[in-house]
């Protein structure tokens, strides 16, 4: 079989396919014949060894597949072979095969395609947990979302509106302005907009309910200022220490050094919260799959769909990275593993 690999930290022109043998399942794994892997933005930062959270180089990345099972532990006895399903790999999905243990998959029906499936996990999975499992998302609720164009952004915006959210505001680059709009949210330019007093004055001066950040820096303080009292901030990433497709220590450094310490007793005052947010790191896999059944309900009820920007074939993958690291994408970007 075929896998990516990260020989070291590099560019996007760093990373290999290289050829490897899986070893047998153990009793309480899954092998699955990989369709379809998510990329999201936390493999270009592994990639820059940025990270934090990654194995040691050389590795391959791949939070996120779906595909179907080839070979089942003797422990598995609720899947079965040629099944559809998804699966949080943690590492290792942008692979031909992967070994999964059999807590982080969930059957698919026949009605949901690979390319839907490979969408949901990291990007409805996170945004379903910040806004309605720790944000209590009702009707009538403000949101502020920002990279509203991206996986997690699109996600979001859908999550909201099945929700019955009243005021979604998107921050994105102007060229995405349609795009955004077109998901039902009020724009914000975010190159030359203060969304931080656009929100203040789209709610009567009191600020959203809930705000999404994946820039971190500086950024993450002014999106804690455009909460209302007893508002909620959500810490999902830190684009904005990978600029551009090269590692910039500079914008690393910066970004450590912009973010900011919230001091509990102060936040009493205003009743805020903040709440970091990595779903590769949740060990209660009964959290995800409630959360990926919550999501499949609303996908059956055309409440949600996941807006795919792109796939590409895994021998594209530089060019796929360098598509993101550029922001071109509307939705997720996915690689295409299935056999041809």
């Amino acid at each position: 079989m075929k896998k990516v690999i990260y020989p070291k930290i590099g560019g996007p022109e760093s990373i290999q396919i290289i050829e490897s043998k899986l070893e047998t399942p153990t009793k309480d794994q899954v092998k699955v014949r990989v369709h379809r892997a998510g990329i999201n933005f936390a493999d270009l930062m592994m990639r820059q060894g940025l990270y934090g959270s990654n194995p040691d180089f050389p590795f391959t990345p791949g939070y996120e597949i779906s595909g179907e099972i080839i070979e089942l532990g003797e422990n598995v006895y609720w899947l079965k072979k040629g099944q559809r399903v998804i699966a949080m790999t943690g590492f290792g999905g942008y692979s031909e095969e992967v070994l999964v243990e059999s807590n982080r998959i969930v059957p698919i029906p026949d009605s949901v395609s690979f390319d839907q499936a490979a969408a949901m996990p990291v990007t409805y999975g996170t945004a379903y947990h910040m806004l309605v499992h720790l944000g209590g998302l009702k009707e009538g609720d403000s949101i502020l979302i920002h990279h509203a164009a991206g996986g997690v952004g699109t996600a979001a915006a859908q999550i909201c509106k099945a929700f019955g959210a009243g005021l979604i505001i998107g921050t994105a680059s102007e060229h995405k302005k349609e795009f955004v709009e077109s998901l039902g949210m009020h724009f914000i330019n975010r190159d030359k907009e203060d969304f931080v007093e656009i929100c203040k004055t789209l709610t009567e001066g009191k600020g959203v309910h809930q705000a999404i950040d994946p820039v971190a820096g500086k950024h993450l303080m002014r999106s804690y200022i455009a909460l209302r009292n007893g508002g909620k901030l959500h810490c999902f990433g830190a684009s904005s220490a990978v600029p551009k497709e090269k590692r910039s220590m500079v914008a690393a450094l910066k970004m450590w050094i912009n973010t900011p310490k919230f001091n509990p007793l102060e936040m009493m005052n205003s009743n805020k919260a903040v709440f970091g947010v990595h779903m590769g790191r949740m060990d209660d896999s009964t959290i995800f799959e409630n959360h990926l059944s919550d999501l499949g309900t609303l996908m059956e009820q055309g409440k949600i769909d996941p807006i795919i920007d792109s796939i590409w074939r895994f021998e594209e993958v530089a060019d796929a990275q360098r598509h993101i690291h550029n922001r071109k994408n509307k939705g997720k970007v996915l690689l295409d593993f299935s056999p041809k």
